[in-house]
């Protein structure tokens, strides 16, 4: 080896001593202790969790003692009422006891006095008497009572739920990365976001959903199902009629539109009233009973679908009459309390509009026909996403008719000329399609508590009930 080549070698020996000197005072002043001071935080942060958990604990049992308080003095109004019932029903029948008591008084008296007068024999005394048998022929006026009965009533937990108050939403949110990167927008408009990982974990789904039942419904096209309970149905179709049906196929109730048009959407009330959209009466109506009642009249706007809000709110989508408008209005009851149209560009939210509904992160979700897309707003009206269509085929066409959610916040959308269902998480995510079970021309779509999916088929105008959780 020649001088020159050890120089050499000596230089980048001397080079890389230096890098690592220099590597090794940034370890020991500055990186180890960045990550020490992190270290020492753990337990805090631990601590943290704990006494959170505690503050939300001890809030949660302030609000059920105060629930428990409110209830037992209902309670003990109740029965106070009874004892004073009882009190005003013992005195009338013991006033009834005096005059009866006073009343046999007299007939003893009168008694002893007619054994007298048989017994004796003054003419005078005998001949004046006088009888008193009328006077106690009848009895004394007997009061009428009519008894109080209790008509408890069913108690309703999602009341009671809401009484008790909400916790929000645990998210956990990690910095962006490359490899965790999420589409929150349209196929040529993506955008990267960090990811959001929610608290509760989703059931897997099934590779082959199963069909648990169909229910024949007799119309000519079937549009719209909605679920009154697990156990029945009502569902609206090409006519003025709305059915009610339950899992048997049995027809259980009809109801006819008030103007005899065709109902545009239907939806319950958290109470299970139905609610229907007439287009053509530019009209929301609430069916109780055998009573319709309309709730909601507009003007210069016609309602397209409606659904109803954990909240007990409706959100009605509408188009304007010249049709080049689309918006949808919040109402508690008849009274209005908020429009969601325009993005924060200015530009329309909506093209068309179509089914939609609430999410349990309180995001609304609008299956928007002519877009065609999904579009997902917040409940203030921001928009968080548009989706149209899985990122591994974006040359198909997406022609969405159907929107529900499950309970873990997946949206579910019927996509009517292929014949399938995309499911989506609640930020985007396509998850996967529902297509392998013979499903067709789908429309309507909805969930019960278990997380079962019932189908509208257009054509077949038949309900399946499906299973695609495991």
């Amino acid at each position: 080896m020649t001088n020159t080549k050890k120089i050499d070698i000596l230089k980048i020996l001397t080079k890389k001593k230096e890098l690592i000197e220099k590597d090794l005072q940034e370890l020991k002043k500055f990186i180890r202790p960045k990550f020490q001071q992190a270290a020492s935080k753990v337990p805090a942060q631990r601590a943290g969790v704990k006494q959170h958990s505690l503050k939300l604990t001890a809030a949660l049992n302030k609000q059920g003692e105060a629930l428990h308080q409110e209830i037992n003095s209902l309670i003990q109004r109740k029965q106070s009422q009874i004892e004073d019932m009882d009190k005003q029903h013992l005195a009338a029948i013991t006033t009834q006891e005096d005059v009866i008591n006073k009343t046999l008084h007299e007939i003893k008296q009168v008694i002893l006095d007619l054994q007298k007068l048989l017994d004796s024999d003054d003419v005078c005394l005998v001949s004046e008497y006088t009888s008193r048998n009328k006077e106690f022929s009848s009895l004394p006026a007997h009061f009428q009572v009519a008894l109080p009965t209790f008509s408890p009533q069913e108690i309703n937990r999602e009341q009671l739920n809401q009484q008790l108050g909400s916790l929000s939403q645990f998210v956990i949110t990690y910095p962006l990365t490359d490899e965790g990167v999420r589409t929150t927008e349209e196929h040529g408009g993506r955008k990267k976001t960090p990811g959001a990982v929610s608290s509760s974990l989703a059931r897997p789904l099934r590779d082959k959903p199963r069909i648990l039942t169909d229910i024949p419904t007799g119309y000519n096209n079937l549009y719209h199902v909605s679920r009154l309970s697990d156990e029945e149905i009502w569902t609206s179709g090409n006519n003025e009629i709305m059915k009610l049906f339950n899992l048997n196929g049995e027809l259980l109730k009809l109801v006819q539109t008030k103007s005899e048009n065709s109902p545009q959407d239907i939806a319950l009330t958290r109470s299970g009233g139905l609610l229907y959209a007439d287009w053509d009466d530019r009209s929301i109506n609430l069916v109780s009973g055998t009573q319709i009642q309309t709730l909601i009249k507009l003007r210069g706007w016609r309602p397209r679908r409606l659904c109803s809000t954990s909240s007990g709110d409706i959100l009605v989508i509408m188009r304007s009459d010249d049709g080049k408008k689309t918006k949808v209005e919040r109402y508690s009851g008849s009274t209005k309390k908020g429009t969601i149209q325009w993005d924060e560009q200015g530009k329309p939210l909506f093209s068309s509009g179509g089914s939609l509904n609430e999410n349990r992160n309180f995001d609304i979700c609008v299956a928007d026909v002519d877009a065609p897309s999904v579009v997902v707003v917040s409940a203030a009206g921001k928009l968080r996403f548009r989706y149209t269509g899985p990122a591994s085929t974006p040359r198909e066409s997406f022609f969405p008719r159907g929107i529900t959610t499950d309970s873990h916040g997946n949206i579910l959308m019927s996509d009517y000329y292929n014949h399938r269902i995309h499911i989506i998480d609640q930020d985007g995510q396509f998850l996967r399609f529902i297509h392998n079970c013979g499903l067709q021309f789908l429309w309507g779509l909805c969930v019960d508590s278990r997380d079962n999916l019932f189908v509208a088929e257009n054509n077949t105008c038949k309900v399946k009930k499906l299973q695609f959780y495991k």
